[in-house]
């Protein structure tokens, strides 16, 4: 007897690979041959093709192309600018408050109903109503654009 001539006493059986996926075993429930049970047969219909060629058009009415506001809320605003000040994007974007996206400056929306007690100027956004209302309220103005 050589070491190289030892063989185990009982060989463990391999199991069989069969259909990985679907439901109980070897077809995995796709019947067997034909060009429904291959793998990748997967019958595509041409008009979502198209569709998926061309993403900004998808959609109801295409809102996905649509450029979304920078939120800031009026608490940031009115603990960065003094009494007096006018606030538009340039000035958010010389504080800090916003960045550039893809090197422009990008849409704002002043958002939030904090308590104003500075006369502010602001300009050149997008205002939501509780903010504006306390903006005004406080003597300054919102100008649109």
């Amino acid at each position: 007897m050589q070491l190289n001539t030892l063989q185990p006493r009982n060989r463990p059986s391999r199991e069989k690979r069969v259909g990985r996926g679907g439901k109980r075993g070897t077809t995995s429930g796709r019947g067997t041959k034909g060009q429904k049970a291959r793998a990748g047969a997967k019958i595509r219909p041409a008009m979502r093709d198209i569709v998926k060629k061309l993403p900004k058009l998808r959609g109801y009415r295409f809102h996905s192309f649509r450029e979304k506001p920078v939120a800031v809320t009026l608490e940031r605003i009115v603990a960065a600018f003094p009494s007096g000040a006018t606030v538009d994007p340039a000035a958010l974007l010389a504080t800090g408050i916003i960045h550039k996206i893809k090197g422009t400056i990008p849409l704002v929306k002043v958002v939030g109903d904090a308590s104003v007690n500075k006369r502010l100027t602001v300009k050149g956004m997008r205002v939501s109503r509780p903010a504006a209302a306390r903006i005004t309220a406080a003597g300054g103005s919102v100008v649109a654009g």
